[in-house]
């Protein structure tokens, strides 16, 4: 649902109310390369869940095309419940971040909850729905990304220096955790702990407070991974998986003979051998080894490159995001990332040999119904958050023309001289286009509005205290045409040639390449004298002030020796 924004006074200020386009109006773009790398995936998704899934549907007598058309109806549901986040306001999800972290505990218990989960080879990680299981853990993530987008915002200052705000995400990523270990499901416990940490720090948290949680969370999560013999059975045919290539390491080998047979273009679509009953789970969480088999090299390279793109620009409109403030979407843009590329890197990884075996599909790729859904919902939120980022920008540079001021241009008559041109301020100091007007105020570059005089602050030497009169007197010489008539004027004594400078005070040279010559005669400015007291005559000597040692010599002049007329004249013109 799309709430309305707070009305702007400012836009349309300055225009008819038919022609200002109000702030409410604006609306956003999603974004279309986004959209296209999200259609792109699914789309090799559906071929290749048709393509690897043929055989296992006709070997339980289902139908050749049973799994493709409930890979495809959740991906139709998928896209409706992303048409719903695109259409929903982020500010809407913001609000009811905190009931989606209790229905992240809530979908975790009912797994527990007999006739509601669903144990599928001694797991139980699924709820039955009637139509089908639906694995509660592919609901938590997203739910758990936008509690803790909402949490990052609420808390971003605190973050970055306090510990509290740390350990309580981490608190609960480690509550959901050991209800995930109970089921158990250890790989999507290890995903969720990951995105955790990845948000925290994205999200402003020190790099160093980090350091501590995961000092003391990975030894944890080692001891957990430990305790279960299957899970160390898994650890050591992943180092050696031909050691026992038809038991433990059956799996992983007739992965890497898959890989293997497609060298560097494949064998072809629909060619796979492999997928014909020798490798377990060939349309599920070993679906990237088939592509490898049928499109070699080429194929498993488009693949990576279409989730290294899509993760790309996920964190490009998660930074564009925060450059607007809006912090939630960026959270938001920077969770999904991170989700997405870590399970598609531990899900290649186990095709490849590279990582030990966990139950982790290919997002939008591997068949799974509420692995599907939930992938394929996540795009509509990301392309919710690119279209607010674009509106934002588009309200900020409507913002920024409406409040720039407008200037009315008017044609000129034909009977009328032309006007010299109009130049910025900055090309009349350097002598640009106004040099030939000797830099007056009112010639043209000046406009038909004298240009307001730049005061500066003078301490007066009479009583301490600052006047603003620089440039009192350039006012009097403009408002005075007595006064006016020897500057002529001028604005900038520096711009004229010493020739017609008329004595004016630090005159300039035109002549290129030359040092500018100071005049010999110029126009010299009286200091203001410091009112002094009028100082008291001295006892014994009539006509004569009592001088001070430190204005005048110790010893008298030969006029005051002397005892003439008119020695106490002199002598006030001098302390004068």
């Amino acid at each position: 649902m799309n709430l309305p924004l707070r009305s702007n006074p400012a836009i349309g200020a300055n225009q008819s109310p038919g022609q200002a386009l109000r702030i409410e109006a604006i609306t956003g773009r999603y974004d279309p390369v986004l959209a296209t790398l999200a259609i792109l995936i699914a789309g090799i998704g559906v071929v290749m869940v048709g393509s690897s899934s043929i055989a296992v549907a006709e070997g339980l007598k289902l139908g050749p095309f049973y799994f493709l058309i409930r890979h495809v109806v959740f991906v139709l549901g998928g896209v409706g419940i992303a048409i719903a986040l695109m259409r929903t306001e982020l500010k809407w999800l913001e609000q009811r971040s905190r009931m989606m972290l209790l229905l992240c505990f809530l979908l975790l218990a009912s797994v527990f909850v007999p006739g509601v989960g669903r144990t599928v080879n001694g797991a139980k990680r699924w709820i039955n729905l009637g139509f089908s299981n639906f694995q509660v853990v592919e609901a938590v993530k997203p739910m758990l990304i936008v509690w803790l987008s909402s949490y990052l915002v609420r808390y971003r200052e605190e973050i970055q220096h306090r510990w509290w705000p740390i350990l309580k995400p981490v608190g609960i990523a480690l509550g959901l955790v050991i209800m995930l270990l109970a089921q158990p499901d250890f790989g999507s416990a290890s995903l969720i702990l990951a995105v955790t940490g990845g948000m925290l720090l994205l999200g402003g948290a020190s790099l160093i407070r980090l350091f501590g949680p995961v000092v003391v969370g990975l030894p944890a999560l080692a001891a957990v991974a430990m305790s279960q013999a299957y899970r160390v059975r898994r650890m050591t045919s992943f180092l050696d998986p031909w050691a026992d290539p038809f038991k433990d390491g059956f799996q992983l080998t007739q992965a890497l003979i898959a890989v293997g047979r497609g060298q560097w273009f494949g064998v072809g679509l629909g060619g796979s051998v492999q997928k014909l009953f020798y490798l377990p789970e060939a349309h599920t969480d070993f679906i990237l080894a088939v592509i490898a088999e049928e499109l070699g090299f080429a194929g498993v390279l488009v693949v990576v490159l279409l989730y290294a793109a899509f993760t790309a620009r996920c964190m490009v409109l998660g930074m564009r995001a925060a450059a607007l403030g809006r912090h939630f979407a960026a959270n938001c843009a920077f969770g999904v990332s991170l989700w997405f590329s870590l399970q598609a890197l531990v899900s290649i990884g186990v095709n490849l040999g590279l990582l030990p075996t966990k139950g982790l599909t290919l997002p939008m790729i591997s068949y799974g119904g509420s692995s599907v859904l939930m992938s394929v919902a996540v795009i509509g939120l990301m392309l919710r958050v690119s279209y607010e980022v674009d509106r934002a920008q588009r309200q900020v540079a409507r913002a920024r023309a409406d409040a720039m001021p407008f200037e009315t241009v008017s044609e000129p008559t034909p009977s009328a001289a032309p006007q010299p041109a109009q130049a910025p301020v900055g090309q009349r100091d350097r002598g640009g286009p106004c040099a030939a007007t000797h830099g007056l105020i009112n010639a043209g570059c000046g406009g038909t509005k004298r240009e307001e005089l730049k005061k500066k602050p003078v301490k007066s030497r009479a009583n301490g205290v600052r006047r603003r009169f620089a440039g009192a007197g350039a006012r009097a010489r403009t408002q005075n045409p007595a006064r006016r008539a020897p500057t002529h004027g001028l604005r900038n004594f520096g711009r004229l040639a010493a020739s017609t400078t008329h004595g004016l005070r630090n005159p300039r040279t035109a002549a290129p390449g030359r040092r500018p010559r100071r005049a010999r005669h110029r126009r010299r400015i009286p200091a203001r004298a410091p009112a002094r007291r009028a100082p008291a005559p001295a006892r014994g000597l009539p006509g004569i002030p009592a001088l001070s040692r430190s204005r005048w010599p110790r010893r008298p002049t030969s006029a005051a020796r002397s005892g003439r007329a008119g020695t106490g004249r002199a002598v006030d013109r001098r302390l004068a």
